[in-house]
């Protein structure tokens, strides 16, 4: 039996009959698609998902970057279990889309993103927005995308999809390649007709594929961690995908093993167990930084060792120190000479507690982990504490914030300063609580990104804290919000400028320049009105002058049916001093400045502790 539909039609009808297994229930995989309309996909998959609205919903944003944000986000907060697609016109709709892509790519997050492209046909060549290479005929705005897809393909026939669609949702469920995928849909090509089989559209559902650990390598990542007289977990956000927040506490309870989080890690484990050390690395508690200093086996648990986890390799300072690598990918499990223990975050953790029986670190380093803990504790809550200055640091927001809170409230952030502090002072209690987008940190991924996040967790409070940096380079969700009843409560932290590349600038010796508004080449500073600005956009919004007016702002934000922003001026200068850890960023080695001069002799002198040939 076959069906004749055009190429737009059968993919639409292949992706709402995609099902996933969730927390127990059987749900479509797609949420829904994400959709901007122009020539190149508003008559061929526009009229397809017009027809199919009520199996697969179709919502409208206003930046094509933006709704791959949210469509990303939503498949973090859904721990890639569900996702979202993402359709656009070809020429700057397309390639508007192509930083998400690379923010999918770098977090290993699913998102199905599907450019419009040129005439298969070539007949019209060129048509309205056409790059054209003029030694290449097949060349395309979207092979943009190639370098930022884990799979990529461009669709020149109708039955083409036929393998294209079975493979890219063998990638988004793949818990080892997940990432984007990108089909470039030729807009003729869309409206062609086929007779594609039946048994194309049969419903089909996609679980989790937990992958097992050799025995050798779990006999030999098993003496590593029975022997080790100092070992230490860093939990990445491999252990969220894999559901594995409960196994891991059991795992370091058991074997009496602290554990350190990383950005995306963060959340695993409850803030207040004893065995959470809090953020490790360049953003790290001095708790955590304290033991991986010492740490004889690091057990790297769901995570990619980028350099803010790991210090620009600086961070694990023993030069006994073994990392065992456990992933589902390989690439990250043998990285800087780790032992690999390829495999799910949580049958590794369980078969590597089996093979550990009752072994437990010694007593003196849980002791050890006790004591650095209740020493940062003290300064994390001296850092947020409340103040009555004019100007309060982000610490200080973030404690208003987080006093202000429910246990079960998500945070959103993604790029400036706030990461950094909201690493090391926001305390998550429940899994999921915590959502950075920090291994691209990109501007403007916050507002886009808690719409996704409220759309994948609806019963969960969203705050997103965002820097007036980011909030100028996108903000057009939060009309998207408004629009589709998801509502945010979005606090806008103004320090006038990037603040945080402004101190990491001046940190590196150089004077203040063209980062905040009062150090670049202007004739008039702006004045922006926020709160104006968001009230345009449909949201509820207010200034806070202080902690306290941000604190009563926030109970109102949250009594709320709609959007709130609630804006409040911060100090550009203050940082948390306590914690962090040395970072890689390369001064020049010739300067007319004794301030350069400076900084490069103590930045040649911190790359001796660079572990070199791992």
């Amino acid at each position: 039996m076959t069906l004749r539909l055009t190429m737009a039609q059968a993919l639409v009808r292949y992706l709402a009959a995609q099902r996933t297994e969730c927390e127990g229930r059987i749900e479509p995989v797609f949420a829904g698609v994400w959709a901007i309309f122009g020539h190149g996909n508003v008559a061929g998959i526009g009229e397809a998902l017009s027809g199919a609205r009520d199996r697969l919903p179709t919502y409208r944003a206003h930046n094509e970057q933006a709704m791959a944000h949210a469509a990303i986000a939503f498949a973090k907060a859904s721990r890639r279990r569900r996702m979202m697609a993402c359709t656009t016109s070809i020429g700057p709709g397309a390639t508007n889309m192509v930083t998400a892509a690379a923010v999918a790519h770098v977090n290993r997050l699913p998102v199905l993103l599907l450019p419009g492209d040129v005439f298969a046909s070539r007949r019209p060549d060129p048509v309205l927005q056409q790059v054209e290479d003029f030694s290449d005929g097949t060349a395309s705005a979207n092979d943009c995308f190639r370098p930022v897809s884990r799979y990529f393909d461009r669709i020149t026939r109708p039955e083409q999809i036929l393998t294209a669609l079975p493979r890219a949702l063998a990638v988004l469920t793949d818990p080892a390649e997940c990432g984007p995928a990108t089909l470039a849909l030729c807009q003729d090509v869309q409206a062609e007709a086929f007779d594609y089989p039946e048994r194309f559209f049969a419903e089909r559902v996609w679980r989790l594929r937990r992958i097992r650990p050799d025995e050798r390598e779990l006999v030999d990542a098993a003496a590593l961690v029975g022997r080790a007289k100092k070992p230490l977990i860093v939990a990445g956000g491999g252990v969220h995908y894999a559901e594995a927040a409960e196994t891991l506490k059991r795992f370091a309870e058991a074997h009496d093993i602290p554990v350190a989080e990383t950005q995306a890690g963060k959340s695993a484990l409850p803030h207040e167990h004893p065995l959470n050390m809090g953020a490790i690395g360049v953003t790290g508690t001095s708790a955590a930084n304290a033991l991986a200093a010492e740490a004889d086996v690091v057990l790297a648990v769901g995570t990619r060792l980028q350099d803010f986890t790991t210090g620009s390799w600086a961070l694990f300072r023993n030069p006994e120190t073994t990392i065992i690598g456990l992933n589902v990918q390989n690439f990250d499990a043998e990285k800087h000479g780790a032992l690999p223990l390829v495999c799910d975050a949580q049958v590794g953790l369980e078969r590597l507690s089996a093979a550990l029986g009752g072994r437990r670190a010694p007593l003196v380093w849980a002791e050890r982990a006790a004591s650095e803990k209740a020493r940062w504790r003290a300064l994390a809550a001296a850092a947020t504490a409340a103040t009555n200055a004019a100007l309060p640091s982000d610490a200080q927001v973030i404690g208003a914030v987080q006093r202000a809170g429910e246990p079960s409230d998500i945070v959103v952030c993604a790029a400036g300063g706030l990461p950094g502090e909201l690493h090391k002072l926001w305390q998550a209690s429940e899994p999921g609580g915590y959502h950075l987008e920090y291994g691209y940190s990109c501007m403007g991924y916050e507002i886009a990104g808690g719409l996704g996040v409220k759309m994948a967790r609806p019963e969960r409070e969203v705050i997103v804290m965002v820097g007036d940096g980011s909030y100028l380079m996108m903000n057009s969700e939060i009309a998207t919000s408004v629009m589709l009843g998801k509502k945010l409560t979005i606090v806008v932290l103004d320090n006038r400028g990037f603040g945080c590349i402004d101190r990491l600038q001046r940190a590196t010796g150089s004077e203040s320049f063209n980062n905040l508004f009062e150090h670049t080449r202007h004739e008039a500073l702006p004045q922006i009105d926020f709160v104006a600005h968001a009230a345009s956009l449909g949201a509820i919004a207010e200034k806070a002058a202080g902690l306290t007016e941000l604190e009563a702002a926030l109970a109102r934000a949250r009594r709320a049916s709609r959007t709130s922003v609630i804006v409040i001026d911060t100090d550009p200068l203050a940082a948390t001093a306590a914690g962090g850890h040395w970072w890689d960023v390369a001064v020049p080695e010739v300067s007319e400045r004794a301030e350069v001069r400076s900084a490069r002799a103590a930045y040649e002198s911190a790359l001796k502790g660079q572990r070199l040939g791992d």
